[in-house]
């Protein structure tokens, strides 16, 4: 990555531009696990990242975690203010709360990412792939 010279202040980050990064770097863990289990047609590589990366499928995943408590204070912290945010826009196949939610989780990945805390973040993304092919049967 990029090294710049002055620090970003992650936390205190608008929860907006928190979820922005964790869509982008979500994206990113979603499309390398597809090539890993064998998917090259683009068609059904986007229809398969689908399955991980809609709102209904990371609200789908917050709610695993908030549910089962797997999440630290501080993480939690962070999706309720990314479940609070105002973003102005909803898209047209999902509700007003399931949006929240699946902004709430990329939130939480934007997050994790921005504080360099790879570990952490491997685990989180791990648990919410395993959590949609548990659902899904995805790949």
């Amino acid at each position: 990555m990029l090294q710049y010279e002055n620090n970003l202040e992650v936390k205190q980050l608008n929860s907006l531009a928190l979820a922005y990064m964790g869509d982008a770097v979500f994206e990113v863990y979603v499309r390398e696990h597809l090539l890993h289990n064998g998917r090259v047609k683009p068609h059904h590589l986007h229809k398969e990242a689908t399955k991980y990366v809609s709102a209904k499928a990371q609200a789908m995943m917050i709610h695993h975690f908030l549910d089962e408590k797997l999440l630290t204070d501080e993480e939690t912290a962070v999706v309720m203010r990314g479940r609070n945010a105002k973003s102005g826009t909803v898209p047209k196949n999902t509700d007003v709360q399931t949006y929240r939610y699946g902004t709430a989780f990329e939130a939480l990945i934007g997050y994790l990412y921005l504080l360099k805390r790879e570990e952490r973040l491997d685990e989180i993304v791990k648990k919410s792939l395993d959590i949609v092919r548990g659902q899904k049967g995805g790949a």
